[in-house]
C-alpha cells in the first residue's frame, strides 16, 4: 500500500463544527420519532415467538436466580430443571437484564417491561447513527457524515432492528464503533487504541456469533498496512487488539467450556443453523438457500447437552453432503449468498420476515431503499478509491456476511451488520455528486470546511 497509504490516508479532523452537531442532532430527533412510531404502532403488538423471546425469556430467568440456563425449563408445566444454555451470544441478554430486573423487582407488567426494552434498544440504535455519521466524515467529510446518517435514519433495514429485542442494534454499534478505532489505529499507533478495538470486537463477537471473525479481520492486516513501522510495533499492536478481545470473550468461553460435554465456544446454536438449511426440503426447489426448521431438524433431539446436540447436527449435515450431493451444495452456497444480498427471490423474504416482527409491507418498503443504496454504495467505493483513500477495512463486515451466509442460510437480517457499510458508501457517493453540480467556488469551499 506504500504510496497510496502515505499519500492521502484518512486524516486526523478536528473537532466537529456547530453546524454539524446541530444538523446530527436534527437528524437523532427523526431517527427517534420513526422508530418510535415503529415500537408503538407496530413493535409492541408483536406477539410471535422467534429470537426475541429467548433473549427476553433469559434475561428473566437471569433475573430471578436460575443461572445461565435453558430459560424454557423454568415455564410453568416445565420441570424446571437446570440445563445449560448458550442457543445465543450472551450481549443482548446482559444488556437489557437490568431493565428486566428492575422492572420485575418494581412490579411491573411484563408487557410494560418489554416496551422499556424497546426504547432501550432504541437508544442503541441512535448510538450506532452517530457513529455511522462519525465513520463517513472521517472519510469523506461533514457532509457525508450528515447525509449518513440521514439515510441510516429512515432506512427501514435499519431503524425496524432498534425496535425489536433482537441483537443487530446491539452488532451495528459494535461493528461500526470497531471501524472507527481501526482507523484511529491506523493513524496514531497506541496500545490503549489497539486494546480499545479488541474490546469492542470481543463485544461484537458477544452480540452475534459470525463477528467473532472481526478482530483478526481488522488487525491482521495491519501486519503489511504498517510496511513502515517496525516489526514489533506490528506484532505488538496486533497482539494486544488479540488481548483486547480475548479479555472480553475468554470469560463466556471459560465459562461454556466448564458446563458443557463438547467444545463451545459462542454459541450452541451453530449445530441447528447448519442442519436446519441441510435437508432436501431446502436444497431443492424453490426454497433453495433457506431454512426449514421444522423439516431439517428431527422432532426428538439425540441425548445430550445442547453441545454434543450441536455436534450430531453437524456430523449429520455433513454426512448429508457428503451422500452424493457435492455438486448440489455449490449451488446451495450461492442461492444462500445472493440470498443474504437480496439478488436471488428477495420477495421470498416478505414472508420470512414476517415471523420475526418485521411486517411485509416494511420488508418491501426496506427492498425499495436497498437497492439504490446498494448502488450508491459501489460508486461510494469507486470515489474513495479514486481518492486514494484507504477502503479495504470497509469489505471486512461484507465479508463477515457472506462467510456467514455460506455456513447457514440466506436471510436479510444476517446482513446487518453489512448494512452501515451500505450507508456510508453511498453517503460518499452522493456528497460526490452534489460537490460535482455546486459552482466551484462553492465546492471547493465546502469541501475545505467539511473536511
Amino acid at each position: 500500500m506504500g504510496r497510496r497509504s502515505a499519500a492521502n490516508v484518512e486524516r486526523v479532523l478536528g473537532p466537529t463544527s456547530r453546524r454539524f452537531r446541530a444538523a446530527l442532532l436534527v437528524i437523532l430527533v427523526l431517527a427517534a420519532g420513526i422508530r418510535t412510531t415503529f415500537i408503538l404502532a407496530v413493535a409492541r403488538h408483536d406477539h410471535s415467538f422467534y429470537d426475541a423471546g429467548y433473549y427476553e425469556l433469559q434475561a428473566r430467568q437471569l433475573g430471578k436466580g436460575h443461572g445461565y440456563n435453558d430459560p424454557f425449563e423454568f415455564l410453568p408445566g416445565h420441570p424446571h430443571r437446570s440445563r445449560p444454555a448458550a442457543d445465543h451470544p450472551p450481549l443482548t441478554v446482559f444488556a437489557i437484564l437490568p431493565v428486566i430486573w428492575a422492572g420485575d423487582q418494581l412490579g411491573l407488567a411484563e408487557p410494560t417491561t418489554q416496551l422499556i426494552v424497546r426504547f432501550e434498544i432504541l437508544i442503541v440504535g441512535l448510538f450506532g447513527i452517530v457513529l455511522m455519521a462519525m465513520l463517513a466524515r472521517r472519510l469523506a467529510g461533514e457532509t457525508a457524515g450528515l447525509i449518513a446518517a440521514g439515510i441510516a435514519a429512515i432506512y427501514p433495514y435499519l431503524w425496524v432492528n432498534d425496535g425489536l429485542i433482537m441483537s443487530e442494534a446491539f452488532a451495528v454499534a459494535a461493528v461500526v464503533g470497531a471501524l472507527l478505532l481501526f482507523l484511529r489505529l491506523v493513524e496514531q499507533p497506541s496500545r490503549n487504541v489497539a486494546a480499545g478495538l479488541g474490546v469492542v470486537c470481543g463485544l461484537a463477537a458477544l452480540a452475534r456469533a459470525e463477528l467473532i471473525l472481526l478482530a483478526p479481520l481488522l488487525a491482521i492486516p495491519l501486519f503489511w498496512t504498517w510496511r513502515t513501522r517496525s516489526l514489533r510495533t506490528r506484532l505488538t499492536s496486533i497482539a494486544v487488539v488479540g488481548l483486547g478481545a480475548l479479555v472480553v470473550v475468554g470469560p463466556w468461553v471459560a465459562f461454556n467450556q466448564s458446563r458443557f460435554s463438547d467444545t463451545t465456544f459462542i454459541s450452541t446454536n451453530d449445530g441447528i443453523a447448519i442442519l436446519g438449511s441441510t435437508c432436501d426440503a431446502v436444497f431443492f426447489g424453490r426454497a433453495i438457500g433457506l431454512t426449514n426448521l421444522t423439516v431439517c431438524i428431527p422432532k426428538h433431539a439425540p441425548p445430550g447437552d445442547q453441545s454434543r446436540i450441536s455436534k450430531i447436527y453437524r456430523q449429520r449435515a455433513i454426512a448429508y453432503i457428503n451422500d452424493g450431493r457435492r455438486g448440489q451444495f455449490v449451488k446451495v452456497v450461492a442461492a444462500r449468498v445472493a440470498r443474504d444480498w437480496g439478488l436471488f427471490r428477495p420477495k421470498d423474504m416478505l414472508f420470512i420476515n414476517e415471523a420475526e416482527g418485521r411486517p411485509r409491507w416494511l420488508t418491501n418498503l426496506g427492498l425499495w431503499f436497498y437497492y439504490p443504496l446498494l448502488a450508491l454504495a459501489i460508486v461510494g467505493a469507486i470515489v474513495l478509491r479514486r481518492r486514494r483513500v484507504r477502503m479495504w477495512f470497509l469489505l471486512v463486515p461484507p465479508v463477515i456476511v457472506t462467510a456467514g451466509a455460506l455456513l447457514s442460510y440466506g436471510q436479510t437480517r444476517f446482513r446487518v451488520p453489512a448494512e452501515p457499510i451500505i450507508v456510508v458508501l453511498a453517503a460518499v457517493a452522493m456528497t460526490a455528486a452534489a460537490r460535482r453540480r455546486a459552482p466551484r467556488g462553492q465546492s471547493t469551499m465546502e469541501a475545505s470546511v467539511s473536511r
